[in-house]
């Protein structure tokens, strides 16, 4: 416990002052998480970055992650970064042939779903704090934290329903809709003392519907684990795990975020 205490003590005196910055430093924040997100997965199928394929992925989530203002350094050739993503695609799958199927169809599919999910997650990392400005940055986060905090000590103390034992034995019905409940008293905080432009009534049902996602993607990143038998999907953050144990839950929030504002 005191490990996990200093590590996100120091994480959080690093992080913090970049999100409430923005502008470069958060993207290049953006970039080297995505990068070790995408290098944690590649590590759990036993595959290396420093390859053909791995530096096809790396350069399409560099590209995926860029923002509209720097747009610009792959329009001038005259392509949009959907095109590069086909060319990646279509890259991956050529490997297959010329690697003589030591690097298979469903490794390239490995490859273009991975890059889809963590480029897609921490774009709109980027997004949220750009567009929506630090309040519904800290929003996220605040529901993701009150949503894993109310999940735990709810769980702990009337978990009885087990929620998906073959996935995640420990999370339970009664820690999930805790879980749930505790996001919804934040989204009550920011009803009352903050000001996010949006009705009171869609907050709530945002906050329940993002509560509850943020919880699918901690069990998508269990799932994820479990299949490839690790623990975690890294070290680098001591006593936490990987990137991914410590963003799983915000890569499926903050591109949600962005849809439920253009509803």
């Amino acid at each position: 416990m005191k490990q996990r205490i200093i590590t996100a003590v120091v994480a959080a005196a690093l992080f913090l002052p970049i999100v409430i910055y923005g502008g470069l430093p958060l993207i290049l924040l953006a970039y080297v998480l995505a990068s070790i997100g995408l290098y944690e997965l590649a590590k759990m199928k036993n595959m290396n970055l420093v390859s053909f394929q791995g530096i096809v992925s790396l350069l399409t989530l560099w590209i995926l992650l860029l923002p509209p203002d720097y747009h610009e350094i792959i329009t001038r050739f005259g392509y949009g970064k959907e095109d590069f993503a086909v060319m990646a695609v279509l890259l991956l799958l050529a490997w297959t042939v010329a690697s003589k199927n030591r690097f298979t169809f469903d490794d390239a599919s490995f490859f273009a779903m991975a890059v889809a999910y963590v480029g897609a997650g921490f774009y709109f990392f980027m997004e949220t704090r750009q567009a929506g400005g630090l309040s519904w940055l800290f929003y996220s986060l605040f529901i993701i934290w009150a949503t894993d905090s109310g999940a735990y000590f709810v769980g702990r103390a009337l978990g009885k329903r087990k929620l998906w034992p073959e996935i995640s034995p420990n999370k339970t019905v009664e820690g999930f809709l805790g879980g749930v409940g505790c996001a919804l008293l934040v989204a009550i905080g920011f009803i009352v003392f903050g000001d996010l432009g949006v009705p009171a009534v869609k907050l709530l049902v945002m906050t329940a519907l993002l509560s509850v996602f943020g919880q699918l993607g901690d069990l998508a990143e269990s799932a994820f684990k479990r299949n490839y038998n690790v623990k975690d999907s890294g070290s680098i953050l001591p006593g936490h795990g990987g990137i991914l144990d410590r963003f799983d839950s915000l890569l499926f929030v903050w591109p949600l975020i962005h849809l439920f504002q253009l509803i």
